[in-house]
C-alpha cells in the first residue's frame, strides 16, 4: 500500500468540487443540526485531524506507524495536568504547549524508530507506545487507569469554547488550516523528497538526500499535529485516559486513512467521517433472532475495510475518482458516434 500507485496525490477537478461542496455542508451544518450533531461531527473533524497528522507518514512518506496514538494522547494528558481543579487556562499558552510536547516526544522516539525499517519499524513504534501506555496506565500519579478529568474548556479571550457552535467553527478552522499547510507540504521539496524516500529510499540516498532527517522531521511534525488533535479531544470531552494511547486507537487512525485514500490528506478527512459514521452504524445494527448483530461490529468493520482495500486500493476517493472517469470516457465515447458522418 505504500507504492505509488496506491496514492492519489492530484485531486480531479470533480473530486474537488465534490470536496468543496462538503465543506459548505460543514460551514452551514450547525445552521440546521442540534448542539448534539454539531458535537458529533466536531470530534469527527478532530478525529479527521488525527488522520492527516498519521497520513503524512503512512501516505506520504510510506512509515507504517501502530504507535501514533501516543502523541495523540499525551497532547491531552498535558492540558489535563495543567489545567487546575478550579478555573481554565489560557488556550493560546497551553495548545502550544501541548503540541510542542507531543513534537518532543516524537522526536525522542523518532531518533531511535526511524534508523528501522518495515516491520521492524512497525514493531518499534508499537513497542513504543505501549511503554507509554503503560506508564500512564500504572501509575496512580499520572492518572492510571481510570484517567484524568479536564474539568474547564480552555480560555481563548473572545472565543467562548464552552458554546458548542464557536467550538464548533474553531475545530472546523483548524482543520482547513491543518489541510492547507500539510497540501502545501506535500508539493514542496521537503513533501517530494519524501514521496521519494516512500518510492525508492535507496535511490534517494544514492542522489545524496539524508534520508534519516527527512524522515526524523516527518515524524516529529506527524506527532505535533497528533497533539494537536489530543488536545482538542480533551478540551471536547473533558477527560482523557491511557486508552486513547492504545494499539487500538492507532489501528483506527490506519484503517481512517486507508478508508479515505492515502497521500492526499482529503481522504484522511474523509475516511475519518466514514469511519466515525459507519462505527455508530455497524453499532446501531438490530438484533435479530439469538444474534446481536451491533454487538459484534467490529467484524463488519473489518469485512469492509477488506472489502475497501481489495477493490478500491485508492480507498473511497479513488473509487469516486474511477467511476468519474469512466463515466466521462463512456460520454466522450458517445458523443464521438453520434458525431460520425453517414455513408
Amino acid at each position: 500500500m505504500s507504492s505509488a500507485k496506491a496514492n492519489l496525490e492530484t485531486l480531479p477537478r470533480g473530486l474537488q468540487i465534490v470536496l468543496g461542496a462538503g465543506l459548505l455542508a460543514l460551514a452551514l451544518f450547525p445552521a440546521v443540526g442540534s448542539d448534539f450533531y454539531a458535537q458529533v461531527v466536531s470530534r469527527m473533524m478532530i478525529l479527521a485531524i488525527f488522520a492527516m497528522s498519521l497520513d503524512l507518514l503512512l501516505g506520504v512518506t510510506g512509515l507504517v506507524s501502530l504507535g501514533h496514538a501516543a502523541f495523540f494522547g499525551l497532547a491531552g494528558y498535558a492540558l489535563a495536568f495543567v489545567t487546575p481543579a478550579g478555573a481554565p487556562v489560557s488556550l493560546w499558552w497551553t495548545l502550544p504547549a501541548a503540541v510542542g510536547a507531543s513534537a518532543l516526544a516524537a522526536l525522542v522516539i523518532g531518533f531511535f524508530v526511524v534508523r528501522t525499517h518495515g516491520i521492524y519499524f512497525i514493531m518499534v513504534t508499537m513497542a513504543f507506545a505501549q511503554m507509554v501506555f503503560y506508564l500512564f496506565f500504572d501509575n496512580k500519579v499520572l492518572g492510571g487507569s481510570d484517567g484524568i478529568y479536564v474539568n474547564f474548556k480552555p480560555h481563548a479571550g473572545i472565543l467562548d469554547l464552552d458554546n458548542t457552535r464557536v467550538f464548533y467553527y474553531f475545530t472546523l478552522a483548524l482543520l482547513l488550516l491543518v489541510y492547507v499547510f500539510l497540501r502545501r507540504l506535500l508539493w514542496s521539496p521537503f513533501g517530494r523528497a519524501l514521496a521519494g524516500i516512500r518510492v525508492n529510499e535507496h535511490r534517494m540516498r544514492a542522489m545524496g538526500y539524508h534520508t534519516f532527517g527527512y524522515k526524523l522531521t516527518a515524524f516529529s511534525l506527524a506527532g505535533a499535529l497528533a497533539g494537536l488533535a489530543g488536545y482538542m479531544w480533551g478540551a471536547q470531552t473533558g477527560y482523557i485516559n491511557p486508552e486513547l494511547m492504545g494499539f487500538h486507537m492507532s489501528a483506527h487512525a490506519i484503517m481512517m486513512v486507508i478508508l479515505g485514500g492515502m497521500g492526499n490528506f482529503a481522504g484522511a478527512i474523509v475516511g475519518a467521517f466514514a469511519f466515525e459514521y459507519l462505527l455508530h452504524w455497524f453499532k446501531d445494527l438490530p438484533q435479530i433472532g439469538p444474534v446481536n448483530l451491533g454487538k459484534h461490529w467490529q467484524l463488519w468493520m473489518g469485512l469492509f475495510i477488506v472489502l475497501i482495500v481489495t477493490f478500491a486500493p485508492r480507498g473511497l476517493l479513488g473509487m469516486v475518482e474511477r467511476l468519474a472517469r469512466r463515466r466521462e470516457r463512456s460520454g466522450s465515447g458517445a458523443l464521438v458516434g453520434k458525431e460520425q458522418p453517414h455513408a
